[in-house]
Formats: structure tokens, C-alpha cells, sequence
């Protein structure tokens, strides 16, 4: 869980969670489809046609977010979404959600989902994109007896 004070304003992230979609229900409820915390294939490079992020904030004070996604090697952005301001009354919370289309990742690793809150980095979660085809050779080299 992050968290930051600046001019007197609070703001704590209580999760981000990685998944297919979110969709707006009856009663103000956040449905999310296809929740993960991993990427397993057959085949690289993978594009996702759709990907969400959703960040639940607590806190306070006007905000502005921003989602990217880095390489491995955290030098090149794979996707940046456009900023967002989102505003939390005293003891209050709120959803952030980033929709990105056609997300492409070229191979495997340990890519980074950062967020950015005023333009400086706030948190950052590993998202790990792996070869299944990798993991089944691995496992057929074993012997059950």
C-alpha cells in the first residue's frame, strides 16, 4: 500500500488490480472481468485487445494520475494513457481505471505497470509475461514413476 502528504493533502493506493475489463453497474458497482496478476502464452509477441488497470485510492485532495507500462528494462514505454484528474472528499475514495487497446508485448519478462500521480511515480507493480511453451518443456523433462 503507497502512500503520500503534500500540501496538506493525503492520498493512500489501496490496490491496483490488472484485468479484461470494468464495467459500470447498477448501484455505482465496479464489475471486473478477467482479473490476473500474470500473462502466460503460447506464443510471443502478444497483443491484448483490451487491458485495464484500476487503482483504488483513499484519501483526499484534487489528483492527477497517469498509467504506463515499461519494458523489462524500464527504458521504453510499451503504452502511456492520457492523464486523469480524479478529486476525494475528506475520508473518501476513488476509482481510477486505464483503459488501454491493443497492448503489445514483444516477449517475455518482468514488465513494469507504473502510476503517476502530479507527474511523479507513486507506485509500481511487476506484471511478468511468460512462453507457456517454455514452462512445458521444463515440466516434460521430468519423469513419473
Amino acid at each position: 500500500m503507497a502512500q503520500a502528504q503534500n500540501n496538506g493533502e493525503k492520498l493512500e493506493l489501496l490496490y491496483t488490480l490488472f484485468c479484461d475489463d470494468v464495467r459500470l453497474e447498477a448501484g455505482n458497482k465496479l464489475s471486473f472481468m478477467g482479473v490476473f496478476q500474470n500473462i502466460m502464452v503460447q506464443q510471443l509477441p502478444i497483443s491484448l485487445i483490451k487491458f485495464a488497470v484500476v487503482n483504488h485510492w483513499r484519501g483526499e485532495g484534487k489528483h492527477l494520475s497517469e498509467v504506463r507500462i515499461l519494458t523489462p528494462d524500464r527504458q521504453h514505454p510499451i503504452v502511456v494513457s492520457q492523464p486523469t484528474s480524479f478529486e476525494i472528499t475528506p475520508g473518501g475514495f476513488a476509482d481510477n481505471i486505464s483503459f488501454f487497446v491493443n497492448v503489445t508485448f514483444p516477449a517475455a519478462g518482468h514488465y513494469w505497470v507504473q502510476t503517476l500521480i502530479n507527474s511523479n511515480l507513486f507506485d509500481e507493480q511487476q506484471l511478468t509475461v511468460s512462453d507457456g511453451r517454455e514452462a512445458l518443456t521444463d515440466d516434460s523433462s521430468q519423469a513419473v514413476n
